[in-house]
């Protein structure tokens, strides 16, 4: 049988629901040529099968599955119930708010001091563990929600050097980049609605899907700036700021011009949400135009760039996290790797 995403009255529930489905299912498949006591497994079986209503009660059943013999059964239990306790922290309302930048998040404040060994141990987890709900919901309309999470690209298993430093522009190619905003061909319809959410996204650090989703109420003048609203993972809204002079123009042209009175900032030319894929491709044409190639080149990589001339310019932690809305500073603390003041005080120690 299966069941919609969100199947139950709250997140913590509904992600416990499919937990234990997804644990049994691996009980179930796991060798169990070690199992001490076949009856007491098939009572555990039973007991998954009629669910649980919190994380304790089922951590403590994992425990005693390992202790009649499926030891492996942690590798899996382990970092899931890690996710859920991430995901807590920031009050997640929504299965459906899980994806593969989230995920990455993650993985980056959790993982930071593990083997590279555990390391793909986690992240066998989270696929294994999202593949297995791709298969078994079904939404009211017949349809299945999917996932389709792979982690391919999640620095940390970046090979024996460990996780990767985030992809970012220099202040020169900053420079460069700002310029080739305007100065690139875009069609005359959307030049200004292009610009607009590539500086937003730039000049605030804000994900790609957080900039597409603001509203006009979101978006405030104060003096001479914009405060822009915008509503992070677990929907916590936070609160960013851009100098008024930055998208002036862009702004005034788009608002004269668009076709829709839709209450959203920007939007297609059939007044849908503009897609994280269609900005991405927009910023690495941009990129190539004036010949700046990063490993990286999409819309992301303007909010690691954000991130970490911010950094570098206040070396003030905390700063970055509030303004990429991070639920864990140990996420924000990559940026600290790109503290040259710092790093040059190794250069005079003989």
């Amino acid at each position: 049988m299966r069941y919609p995403i969100d199947c139950e009255n709250t997140f913590n529930k509904t992600f416990i629901f499919w937990l234990t489905r997804f644990i049994r299912n691996k009980i179930t498949s796991l060798s169990n040529r070690q199992v001490s006591s076949k009856e007491r497994l098939a009572e555990i079986i039973k007991q998954l099968v009629l669910g649980f209503d919190n994380i304790t009660e089922l951590k403590l059943l994992i425990k005693e599955v390992r202790n009649i013999g499926i030891n492996s059964i942690h590798v899996y239990y382990v970092p899931l119930e890690k996710l859920f306790m991430f995901l807590d922290s920031y009050g997640a309302a929504s299965m459906k708010e899980i994806d593969e930048e989230l995920l990455s998040d993650f993985l980056a404040s959790e993982t930071s001091n593990l083997s590279d060994a555990t390391k793909k141990n986690y992240r066998i987890a989270l696929t294994t563990f999202f593949s297995y709900i791709d298969k078994q919901n079904e939404e009211n309309n017949g349809n299945a929600y999917r996932y389709g999470i792979e982690l391919k690209n999640w620095g940390g298993l970046g090979g024996k050097g460990g996780q990767k430093l985030p992809s970012y522009m220099h202040k020169e190619e900053v420079l460069k980049f700002i310029e080739a905003i305007d100065d690139y061909p875009f069609s005359q319809k959307i030049a200004h609605r292009n610009r607009l959410i590539i500086k937003i996204i730039l000049y605030t650090g804000i994900r790609v899907s957080e900039a597409l989703n603001i509203t006009m109420k979101d978006f405030v003048r104060d003096e001479d700036s914009y405060i822009i609203q915008v509503r992070g993972k677990g929907n916590k809204p936070r609160i960013v700021m851009i100098k008024e002079h930055i998208i002036e123009e862009n702004l005034f042209n788009w608002l004269e011009t668009r076709a829709f009175n839709d209450k959203l900032l920007v939007y297609n030319q059939k007044g849908n949400v503009l897609t994280q894929a269609y900005i991405s491709r927009l910023v690495e044409q941009i990129l190539l135009s004036v010949n700046i190639r990063k490993e990286k080149n999409g819309a992301h990589m303007l909010r690691h760039t954000f991130a970490t001339l911010l950094y570098q310019k206040n070396k003030d932690l905390i700063l970055v996290q509030e303004s990429l809305g991070h639920a864990d500073i140990n996420t924000s603390r990559i940026y600290t790797h790109f503290d040259k003041d710092r790093l040059k005080k190794t250069t005079d120690i003989f």
